[in-house]
């Protein structure tokens, strides 16, 4: 065996040489002088050789240790040489085992499926609200602590998006696993220990008395036109929010005076990415003879726009669904009923008086049917039946209301 005098001693030579410490460990000096740690093996009837270090940064001491943890390595039955190279991959590529990098290929590995709208929702919530506190760390070294600090600060905010937040984490953590990259997904771990939320849908009164005189409060608010008129149609139709909110005259130009029925692109409904375009998914909406009326009287303030509803500021922008929203909070029913909850209303109300029409209900609705025949089967079926619910409804929720027209008047903003 060799000493450490030995070593030290070693000169270069004309020849490249090796000196036998045992055990497969040598150092070979060369003929410049350099003296390097190596670990002669053999694995499935071949030589290998495996260099550990040179001296004098690896020390005679270090260089056995070196060679007991590869001869270690060689009963385990793994070749020390690859596995050598694997530890050299991982080095060379350990900045993209930070929760950004990987985060940022499962967005953009994600983005092609998803709308334009949900893609930006997910960029945000990855840059303001889990970036700042894992930015630059290794997705390995994050547990359930690291994962829920993250969300109980978004909870603070909003408890709906923690949820969301959580979920697009959980996402990033078994894309990771699936790449190679995690061992574990404390993401999901995590989900039993977040913030309760209240059960249920959102706010929503459903007694047709009671949605009655709340959308009379409503409209004796102090509001522009455009936004009581926006409420009135929304309440008529039923459809989302966002939907009414953006809508183009294009849309309203030329309803057949008989059968008036207002039909929305798929681009601007709530489907999957790979749906829109696809004019058999255009929703059908049987227009009542006030919700036409409305839709004449807001006529008179933006008919000459491209937008139905206008933002009243800036006119080439739609208005922000938000200010129904707001509408209805003035008027007393904040936490009570929001803009969405007008489908629940219709809903509710419709299904107690007619609840063999369970299935249509839910069509004008655009809820869509597990079974895949069925869908495609109602897309294109109860047109006349969904109109004599859509009139029954609209005489129902505006019976004793005042005329649209009338909505053009009064205290504004």
């Amino acid at each position: 065996m060799l000493t450490a005098t030995q070593v030290k001693a070693a000169k270069r030579a004309e020849k490249p040489y090796k000196l036998t410490d045992g055990g497969g460990l040598h150092l070979f000096v060369s003929n410049a002088g350099s003296k390097l740690w190596r670990y002669r093996y053999e694995i499935r009837g071949k030589e290998r050789l495996l260099s550990l270090g040179s001296y004098p940064d690896m020390s005679l001491l270090d260089a056995r240790k070196a060679r007991d943890e590869a001869r270690d390595t060689l009963k385990a039955g793994r070749d020390p040489v690859a596995v050598k190279k694997l530890r050299k991959l991982e080095l060379a590529t350990s900045g993209d085992h930070t929760f950004d990098v990987i985060a940022t290929e499962w967005y953009e590995l994600q983005k092609p499926t998803w709308v334009d709208r949900h893609a930006h929702d997910v960029l945000v919530s990855l840059e303001q609200d889990i970036f700042p506190s894992l930015r630059g760390v290794p997705i390995g070294d994050i547990a359930e602590p690291q994962v829920l600090a993250v969300i109980r600060a978004v909870e603070r905010r909003s408890k709906e998006t923690a949820r969301r937040v959580r979920q697009r984490m959980e996402a990033v953590f078994n894309y990771a696993i699936s790449t190679g990259r995690a061992k574990a997904n404390p993401a999901a771990v995590i989900k039993g220990a977040m913030a309760p939320m209240k059960k249920g849908k959102q706010p929503a009164i459903t007694d047709l008395d009671e949605a009655r005189i709340m959308l009379v409060k409503a409209e004796a608010e102090t509001a522009h036109p455009v936004t009581k008129l926006a409420l009135r149609i929304l309440a008529l139709t039923t459809v989302r929010p966002g939907t009414i909110a953006t809508t183009p005259w294009a849309e309203w130009q030329d309803l057949d005076p008989q059968e008036p029925v207002w039909r929305i692109p798929s681009e601007r409904m709530k489907l999957r990415l790979q749906h829109k375009g696809d004019e058999a998914r255009d929703f059908l909406v049987p227009l009542s003879r006030q919700a036409v009326e409305a839709i004449d009287a807001l006529r008179q303030i933006s008919g000459r726009g491209p937008l139905a509803f206008p933002n009243t500021r800036h006119a080439h922008k739609p208005m922000s669904e938000n200010a129904m929203g707001y509408l209805l909070n003035r008027a007393g029913y904040h936490s009570k009923h929001v803009p969405h909850g007008w489908r629940s209303t219709f809903s509710t109300v419709m299904n107690e008086r007619f609840p063999h029409d369970t299935h249509i209900i839910d069509l004008m609705l655009a809820h869509t049917p597990k079974d895949k025949v069925e869908a495609a089967y109602n897309r294109a079926l109860h047109l006349g039946r969904r109109r004599e619910l859509a009139q029954e409804w609209a005489d129902l929720i505006l019976k004793d209301a005042k005329p649209a027209a009338d909505l053009l008047f009064g205290p504004r903003r």
